[in-house]
């Protein structure tokens, strides 16, 4: 199950268990210079909105439609990363393994979009180690900012790997931690907690609908970041119930069009 809360997208899976969820943010942020020095992390200035593209089915490209998922609106040039969290406000931390593409290049390996986990290399994050992603890893401990540029123009990380630019979007795929595996960890904690409590507390679209509407991210600048290599292992994780997201990256004309 997928829903929209808040402009977060959460994941849950009740058929593995009742705890087992994702929540996924975009957040606007600063865009640093492309000029191959090794910038920090820059700030979240609060979330993109995200929309069910369904509700706007006759106000979309019938390819936006064939693909489904959500919609959200960015302006060229603009810089985003992704926040990884709880999709609820329990006090649980249900572990899961997120594979992340933009136009279906993998944001982690820069391969080509596969569903499966691979180990090696590492190809998706494991969100409650890994707490957000801002761009494409590029090597280890860098990364490139995701900056949103119309199709088309050869921009786009999609159009430099594949010479085509047409998907665009960012796809996510979330993969839960078994249900057994989650338990013995839950357990594991509640030790290490009591533990610690005994030692220290006692309108319609413009007819003109072309490609130029559609969005992918390019590689901006440089910036340090570590991706964090998965900690339980790749049996960990339930690839049987795997639930997965399209998000359109619609320009603002488009968007105001929608």
């Amino acid at each position: 199950m997928i829903t929209l809360e808040g402009d977060r997208l959460v994941f849950r899976f009740p058929d593995v268990h009742a705890d087992a969820d994702c929540a996924i943010e975009f957040q606007r942020t600063l865009r640093i210079p492309d000029d191959d020095k090794a910038y920090p992390l820059p700030p979240g200035l609060g979330s993109f909105p995200l929309r069910h593209l369904d509700d706007f089915a006759a106000r979309v490209p019938a390819r936006w439609q064939e693909r489904g998922g959500v919609i959200m609106p960015m302006h060229q040039a603009e810089a985003m990363w992704i926040n990884f969290g709880r999709g609820s406000f329990a006090a649980h931390d249900y572990p899961c393994a997120v594979k992340v593409a933009a136009g279906k290049i993998n944001a982690v390996t820069g391969d080509a979009w596969v569903n499966h986990l691979n180990r090696d290399p590492q190809d998706y994050v494991v969100a409650g180690t890994q707490p957000w992603l801002d761009g494409y890893c590029v090597e280890k401990g860098y990364v490139r900012q995701f900056v949103a540029m119309p199709l088309g123009e050869g921009y786009t990380a999609e159009e430099q790997i594949t010479g085509a630019g047409e998907h665009g979007g960012v796809q996510i795929v979330v993969h839960p931690m078994k249900a057994e595996r989650y338990e013995a960890l839950k357990r594991a904690r509640e030790a290490e907690r009591a533990s610690m409590r005994h030692r220290f507390i006692g309108a319609p679209m413009p007819a003109a609908c072309d490609m130029s509407m559609d969005m992918g991210l390019a590689p901006g600048g440089r910036m340090r970041q570590e991706i964090y290599d998965d900690p339980y292992g790749l049996d960990a994780w339930d690839q049987r119930h795997a639930r997965r997201c399209f998000v359109t990256i619609a320009n603002s004309l488009a968007w105001r069009a929608i």
